[in-house]
Order: structure tokens, then sequence, then C-alpha cells
């Protein structure tokens, strides 16, 4: 490679997934040339003609995209690498491969391209016999084929051969490391770093500061380019803070020139944490371009279209309730739900003009923007792949800590010092506190960013905030003192190690982690500020509940309440026994306009049964006595009893636990349903549960769609059960 006198620094499109936009690829040369970056590497794996069809020419329509492409880097002072990534089937010794090689870079060149790149990254290092027999190793095919190709071209200015490394992403490069590498190839070498490459991993998003790679590298190295995020909107502050590294060992190069470096200039030393806060000032100004003004609105995303979003009205917003329905075929259009929704948005106009907007409204209604110490949080989430920010780094470590020293709390536990107890509870606020930023976050991400910042960062903010929401409710249970620390260990191992990175560690710290079918979901197509929580049960909660399942009840049956002379007749039915004998396994979801969701567990069916016949039973003998002559009534109390059937020994054996799950129907984002059932689902495995099941009726489709993709599986049918119920269920 000629022109040495220029260090190569920028970017290179080289990650699996949706390639970029066109839009966004000009948007990206914008921010190069702001921050000084000279290099564009064209090479996204997933652009067929790039990768799989690489023998096939561009169309007129590719060529003119392409061409615009070069021209609009050249404008902004940028180099157009052209790469191509022939190695997945390409026959190193055939000469009609070679001749179509060289026709498809042809046709690049003539595009206006002066610089190209060959890679021979992610394929299988075997030959073919034909290759066998003309080379003497992998290597030798790699490099003739290099070298064909650069004479072919006229021995361009730049061009860029590049196998896989011995490691995919390097935690630090020395130039230590970089000097045996020269050595070798004789020359400096180019890097491709994979440092903010996320798409080994769905879960994972990196909007840490450029690190790892200190700016005297320059001396060993061509050049660096940077393979990031696959979001493009994700990417502000590892590019902002490239070229800060960038110009810092540019500076301190020209320093040494001037007889000005040394050891002790910090003016031209790189800082990542300097070069961090640089680049979340100007990402925020980026992030606090106003949002568009008019009517009540909330952006939502249309299934199946990449990038296509609509707008619907306030009137339209209970349609989405019924494109999205509930888990429970009960939760048909309740009559709460006029009423919840009056209640919000009354809430949205009781507030004076100069009055900030209470957090967590469903309507994405000129919303502030995110402030800084919310950016922070975000990017210390989002940190980078060997290394979490420092508000990760507390979140895994308190919850550690707590579950570590729960029997501090634990009401087993008499003999610990009252100091300790308080410890516990002064860190658990702590750790409940950050849990409570993360899902504000989510809410302001939703309400008060753009929607290409929303598009691309929503699905790792909604992912880490349910994560968050169950962690949060295990800790609140823990607290409530009535674990008996059966399984409470989680595997331990280095941070990074788990997929998912902060939401898979919290998931891995939980006693249920392990069981990914319960965290691992797409988003939800219509994403929604509201808060959520999710908290155990209190006394002070049975009033609401029991006009809850009254009211899913009356609209599952479309008439009125057919007992109204015994209102709590239904709710002593379906919730009544959790709530009195085991009211330490029940949850309950709320949200801003209080509870809307419960879900109730039961520990051990058979002690469990027995209680209920000689306590529950007898009081509700007493509640509703024969001599009231109200034939409802008499028909539920009948029902009472036979809910307290028996069940086989062989399901009890291997799923001693029961629940039951209720929510209203007007849940946008349907996902906080599956965190509340996972929530009791930790809490049972915590206290010794090694299975669960739920009986319903077989006609209840949604529900039981909900829970076969949670991994519940149909245990038992109505003639079974000598009843019409079906039985599912699932180990812990």
């Amino acid at each position: 490679m000629d022109g040495r006198s220029e260090f190569l620094c920028g970017v290179v499109e080289g990650f699996y997934g949706r390639p970029w936009s066109m839009e966004q690829r000009k948007v990206l040369f914008q921010w190069m040339q702001r921050w000084e970056l000279n290099t564009y590497l064209y090479g996204p794996k997933d652009d067929l003609k790039h990768r799989l069809l690489w023998r096939e020419v561009y169309s007129p329509e590719e060529e003119g995209q392409l061409r615009t492409l070069i021209v609009e880097s050249e404008k902004r002072g940028l180099r157009f690498v052209y790469s191509l990534s022939p190695g997945q089937d390409i026959v190193f010794s055939s000469s009609c491969d070679l001749s179509l090689l060289k026709r498809k870079l042809r046709q690049v060149s003539k595009l206006g391209c002066q610089a190209f790149a060959i890679l021979f990254d992610d394929i299988d290092h075997s030959l073919c016999q034909a290759d066998s027999q003309a080379f003497s190793s992998f290597a030798h095919a790699q490099v003739s084929v290099a070298n064909e190709i650069y004479r072919f071209l006229g021995e361009p200015p730049v061009f860029l051969f590049c196998p896989t490394g011995s490691k995919v992403i390097s935690r630090e490069l020395s130039v230590e490391g970089l000097s045996e590498v020269q050595s070798v190839l004789q020359r400096p070498p180019l890097v491709w770093d994979n440092l903010h490459a996320n798409d080994y991993d769905s879960r994972r998003l990196f909007l840490g500061p450029f690190k790892g790679r200190y700016p005297q590298l320059a001396t060993q190295l061509r050049g660096l380019l940077l393979n990031p995020n696959c979001e493009f909107e994700a990417n502000y502050i590892p590019l902002h803070t490239l070229g800060t590294w960038y110009r810092t060992g540019r500076e301190e190069k020209k320093g040494k020139k001037r007889g000005e470096g040394g050891e002790g200039n910090e003016e031209h030393q790189y800082c990542p944490e300097m070069a961090l806060s640089t680049a979340l000032h100007d990402w925020m100004e980026e992030l606090s371009q106003p949002l568009q003004p008019g009517c009540l609105c909330v952006c939502v995303r249309v299934c199946g279209c990449v990038g296509v979003w609509v707008v619907l009205k306030r009137s339209q917003l209970s349609l989405i309730s019924t494109v999205h329905p509930d888990v429970d075929s009960d939760l048909s259009e309740g009559g709460d739900r006029e009423e919840r929704e009056k209640k919000l948005h009354n809430n949205q106009f009781q507030q004076g003009p100069g009055q900030p907007r209470s957090p967590g409204g469903v309507l994405c209604v000129g919303k502030a923007p995110l402030s800084e110490s919310q950016i922070r949080l975000l990017v210390g989430l989002h940190y980078l792949p060997h290394e979490h920010g420092p508000s990760a780094q507390r979140l895994l470590q308190d919850l550690t800590w707590l579950k570590e020293h729960c029997h501090l709390v634990s009401a087993n536990d008499k003999k610990g010092p009252p100091q300790k107890a308080e410890e516990w509870r002064g860190r658990a606020a702590g750790f409940l506190g950050v849990c409570e930023e993360i899902a504000a976050l989510h809410s302001s991400v939703v309400s008060g960013v753009r929607k290409a910042v929303l598009y691309d960062l929503y699905p790792y903010v909604w992912d880490l905030r349910n994560t968050a929401l169950v962690a949060k409710a295990f800790i609140c249970w823990l607290g409530c003192g009535t674990t008996t620390g059966a399984e409470l260990l989680g595997v331990e191992s280095e941070p990074w190690v788990f997929k998912g990175g902060v939401s898979g560690e919290l998931q891995m710290l939980l006693p249920i982690g392990s069981n990914s079918e319960l965290f691992s979901h797409p988003p939800p197509l219509f994403p929604t500020s509201r808060l959520y929580n999710i908290r155990p049960y209190h006394n002070k909660d049975k009033a609401e509940l029991y006009c809850m399942v009254r009211q899913l009840q009356q609209g599952a049956q479309g008439s009125p309440d057919s007992s109204p002379a015994h209102p709590d007749l239904i709710g002593d039915r379906c919730l009544g026994p959790c709530l009195t004998l085991c009211p330490e396994y029940s949850m309950v979801l709320e949200d801003e306009l209080g509870v809307c969701g419960c879900v109730l567990g039961v520990v051990d069916v058979r002690s469990f049964a027995k209680r209920c016949q000689t306590c529950w039973m007898p009081a509700m003998r007493d509640k509703y006595p024969p001599r009231t002559g109200h034939a409802n009534s008499q028909e539920v109390l009948q029902q009472m009893e036979e809910d307290q059937g028996e069940y086989p020994d062989s399901l009890l054996y291997h799923f001693p636990s029961q629940l039951r799950l209720d929510a209203l129907p007007d849940l946008v984002d349907i996902s906080v349903t599956r965190c509340l059932l996972t929530a009791l689902l930790t809490a049972l495995k915590a206290n010794g549960s090694h299975g669960v099941f739920c009986e319903m009726q077989p006609t209840d489709r949604m529900r039981l769609d909900f829970l076969t993709k949670l991994g519940f599986l149909e245990i038992i049918r109505g003639e079974a059960l000598h009843r019409a119920g079906v039985v599912l269920g699932r180990l812990l």
C-alpha cells in the first residue's frame, strides 16, 4: 500500500445484519468530516453482491447508488474503499472465478472508486481438491489472488487484504503486540477493529468510548478502521471518541517533531473518560433537537416494515389492544377501560403550561429531551464488550451482594444484628433506585428522542427495562423476609461472559436466569412510555384486585354483575385463597393509574389444598350462608369446592407449585405480563420449587399461546381432572 504519509482512520461498515441506508451513510460522512476521520470502507456482510453473490455485477440502479456514495464521500474529503468478500466459495485456482472477480472490481472502478479491499474473513480454512494441488497452503492461495487483483487494478495507492485475526475483539491493542505483527508482515498493518461491533449478540449495544488502543499505535500501524454497532444511531459516541483518539495521536506526533513531546505532555494524551464527556455533551445537543409539534400521538412501527412508522391519534389507541390482545381470554374490553384512559387523558392536561409533565405518560407530546444523567446512565448500561460502566457495575454488584446476604432480612434469621438488616435494606433501596431510573430512562427514550434514535435504541432499552422489572420485584420479595434461600445462588463468572450484556448478567443472577425463553422476546411493535412496576402484594391491594377480576369476569360474560349483593364473590373464588393463605407468592403489576394485573402462586399445592379445606372453605360457608337464598352465590360456592379438587400425584411430583395470572386488557406492552409471570417463577424457584402448573379452559387460546411461548407444555386434559380444564406445566 502506497501513500504512506496518511494514517487511514475511519469506519468500516462490515457487520452482519441489515446494512445502513444511503441517507444514514450520508449522515455518517458528515460526522466523519466533522471529527476529521478520513476513510470509509464499504463491506456490509448482508449486502448480497458483496459476499454471497459476489460474482454478480451491479444493476444500473445499484451502480447509481454506489456512484452517489463515492461522490458524496469525496465531497466530504473521505477516502472510499470498496471491499469484496469472495472467500466463502471462491475456487482460488479457477481462472473463471478470477475473471468474475476482476469483472466486478472493474465495474466499481469505472464508477470512480480508487481504493479497494479483498476480504477473506470468517471463512473455512480448508481448500478444495483443485486448490490443494495448486497451492501449498491456505495463505498461499489468498496471497496469490490478492496479488493478481492488485496488479490488475493498476496497483492502486490503497489496496487492503484482510484475513481473520486470532481474536475477534481485542480488549487492548499494545505497541508490543503490533510490533510482532509488523515484523512478520514486514510492513505496518491496518487494523479492522471490532471493539464496538455487536452483530454477534442481539441483546448487546456498545455506546462507550473508543478505549484500549493507545494513540502511540499510529507509529506501528498503517491505519485503523472501526467496525461499529449495527444500529447506526448508536455509533455517535464511538465514532466521536475515535476522532478524538486519532486527532490526539496526530497532534502528539506533530509535537514530537517540534520537540514538544514527552511523557508528561498531557495536552497530547488521549483520555477515554474526557473524550466520552465531550462526546456526551455533543450527543445531547443532537438528541435535543425539538420533536415535531402537533396533535397528541404515539409513534409505532409497522410490523415487518423496516423503518416504517405511523402516527396513531389518541382515539386510535384502543385499537392497539385489539391488534395485540392480552394473554387472558377473560381480558376483553373491561368496563374500566374507558375510565382508566379518561383518567390518564385528564392527567395530561391538569398541569399548567409552565409545569413539567409527569414521567411515563403514554403519549409523545413534546416531552423534554433526555437529561445528561440519563444519557450517562444509558451509556453506562451499554458500555463496552469487556467493561461495564459505573451504573452497570453498581447494579450487578448490588444484586450479587443482596442475594448473598438475604438471610439478614429473612424471617428465619432472628439472631442477626439489626444494623446488618438495615445495611441490607439500605443497599436494596439503592438497587431499587437504579431500577427505577432504568424504567424512567425507557420512558424518556420512547417519548423524548427522534424516531430514528428510538428505532435503534428501543429494543435494548426495553430489554433491560424488563429484566430490571423482574430483578426489582425479586429484591422487593426478598425484603419481605419470606425466602428459605434454597435456590438463590446463580452461575458465577467474569462479566461479559454471558450473552446479553448487563441484561443477560442480571438475568443470570436470578434463580430462574438460566431459562432464556422467559427473557428473550422481540420488542413490541408499539413502543409506549408508560411506567410499570412489579412488586409483592400488600393487603391494601385486595379491594382493587377484587374489582379487577370482577370487571374481567363481566367482560368475559358480556353481562352486568350477576351478584350485586355480594361484590366480593368473584374475587373470593379467583383470588381469595391465595391472597389469604399464601400472600407471599402474590405479585402485583401496576402503572401510573394503579393496579393493572396480578399473578398468584402456591409453592406446595398439597399443603395448600389441606389449608383451604380446613380454613378457607369454612370461612366462605359462613360468609355466604344458604339462607341468603341467592342462587348465584350458592353456585359460586359450589365452584369453590370444585376448585379445590385433587390433582394426580404424578402431576404434583414434577410440578408441585401452581399459579394464576390476570391482567387488564389495556396493556399496550404485553411484555410486562411476561415479566410479572417471571417474577413469580423467580420467587417459587428461590424457595425450592422445581415445577409449576396452571389450569385453564381449553377454549382460552390466547392464554394457552402465551404460556406455550414461555416454555409451558400441556400435561393433563379434562378427562383426567374430572372437569373441563386443561393443565399446562413447566419445570423450573
